[in-house]
Parts: C-alpha cells; sequence; structure tokens
C-alpha cells in the first residue's frame, strides 16, 4: 500500500529540520510520514542521512532515503538497531546538513556544466566529493581548462536559481527543454517542476527534481578533474570541488 508524502524539499531546499508525523512503518523497518524534508534517492542524486528526534529527546539515526511504490511515497531507513516509532508519533526530522548542502552544490554545478556543453546527457551521478557527467559531445576539442572557466564564469555572475512549476502539454510543447536522453521527466503527476537559472531563465531551464542552490555563486569553486573517453561520441565530465589544480 502507498502513501503519499508531502515533499518539503520541492519547494524549499533549505529547510533542515522539519516535522511530521510517522504515518507507517515497512516490513524492514523503513520510516513513511506524512510530509519530509529529507530528499530521496533519485536522478543521480543520493538521499539525505540524519536522524529524527522524538518528543523524549532520543534519536532514531537515518542512514539513507529512498523512494517507495511511487516517486511520492519517500521512506526513510533507519541505521541498524535503531528505535522504531509508532504511527501517529510526531518527530523532528533533522537532515545531516553539511552533506546536503554539498550534494545541493554539487547538483547545480552538473547543470552549469549542462548549459556549458549543451549536448544530451547519457548519465550523470552526485557526490559529496566528486560528481560525473556523461555527455554525447561529437567534437573532443573540450579542454578542462575551458570548461572549467567557462562554468565558474557562470558561478560568478551569480545568477539566481528557483523553479517553476509547468503542465505536461508545455513540457511536450517545448522538446528542447530536456536534456537528458535516456530519462524523461516524471509526467503522470500533470506538472513538471523546472528549475531555471537566470532571470527570466536565461541561462537555463530544465526538468528536475533535485536540490539545487538559490544562486550560481553558492556553487563556490569546482573544476573539471578529469574528461575520460567512454565511446565514439561519449565523454565522462568529472567535477571536484575546489580551483583547478596547476597543471
Amino acid at each position: 500500500m502507498g502513501h503519499s508524502t508531502e515533499i518539503l524539499f520541492r519547494e524549499d531546499a533549505y529547510l533542515s529540520t522539519a516535522e511530521g508525523t510517522v504515518v507507517a512503518v515497512d516490513e524492514r523497518g523503513g520510516i513513511v510520514l506524512d510530509r519530509t524534508n529529507f530528499y530521496a534517492t533519485s536522478g543521480g542524486q543520493p538521499g539525505d542521512t540524519g536522524f529524527f528526534e522524538r518528543a523524549d529527546g532520543s534519536r532514531i539515526v537515518i542512514a539513507g532515503t529512498v523512494t517507495g511504490e511511487t516517486k511520492e511515497e519517500i521512506i526513510h531507513v533507519p541505521a541498524p538497531d535503531q528505535p522504531v516509532p509508532s504511527v501517529g508519533e510526531i518527530l523532528v526530522l533533522h537532515i545531516d546538513w553539511d552533506r546536503r548542502y554539498r550534494l545541493m552544490r554539487m547538483h547545480t554545478a552538473c547543470h552549469l556544466l549542462s548549459v556549458v556543453c549543451p549536448f544530451p546527457i547519457t548519465g550523470a551521478s552526485v557526490g559529496e566529493e566528486e560528481s560525473r557527467v556523461d555527455l554525447d559531445i561529437p567534437d573532443a576539442g573540450v579542454t578542462r581548462e575551458g570548461i572549467t572557466q567557462a562554468m565558474m564564469d557562470l558561478v560568478d555572475a551569480n545568477h539566481p536559481i528557483f523553479n517553476r512549476w509547468i503542465s505536461a502539454e508545455e513540457l511536450a510543447a517545448n522538446p528542447g527543454l530536456v536534456k537528458s536522453k535516456n530519462v524523461r521527466p516524471p509526467t503522470g503527476a500533470g506538472r513538471i517542476r523546472l528549475v531555471c537559472i537566470g532571470e527570466d531563465s536565461s541561462v537555463d531551464s530544465q526538468p528536475c527534481g533535485g536540490t539545487h542552490v538559490s544562486e550560481t555563486q553558492e556553487v563556490g569553486a569546482i573544476h573539471i578533474a578529469k574528461i575520460e573517453k567512454k565511446g565514439r561520441e561519449n565523454r565522462r565530465f568529472r567535477i571536484r570541488f575546489g580551483p583547478l589544480p596547476a597543471a
């Protein structure tokens, strides 16, 4: 039986704490709440970790967050040997914010790469220390230095980043918004969340369910650590924090 969770991070990625009521605990111990600020693994971004605080001040440590039968059902997976809350119990949800914020900065950096290299995305994985994006690029004349500089120009320009919701019809009428070759945006809900960069989406606009920072300068210093050849036209870009190391 699937439950529908009110997903708070879709509207506010900066909610590091929230309150939720337990609606179910599944046979594997996964905790389902009526609402959550914990991101569930999807779109190449790992799910959140953290802890739930109970009324008596004790904690339930959360080792991961995943989706259930649908994207609207979010299951919080406790670490081993944690206490089990009861249905109806109200908990205060605390995200491991340092980790989440790094992932938000990295996820945003992946969007910036897709702006600088506007080619079809064939795969992506967001990590705390390194992210990778696979792109089909016809010309191999791209350099780590050139791509890093172009991404940092976007960071330094401090463009705003915001969400906009469009209908499935609008998306169908604008197929160019979808950059990923093999991941279709979820259209079952009837509306799709666009992540927009720049005033009036001047820099970028693409369907995405992930969490992002609110302006590009929050990404901080990033660089392309490697560009690997994965096929005749496929290149894997590895993004890391910090400035490009001197050659």
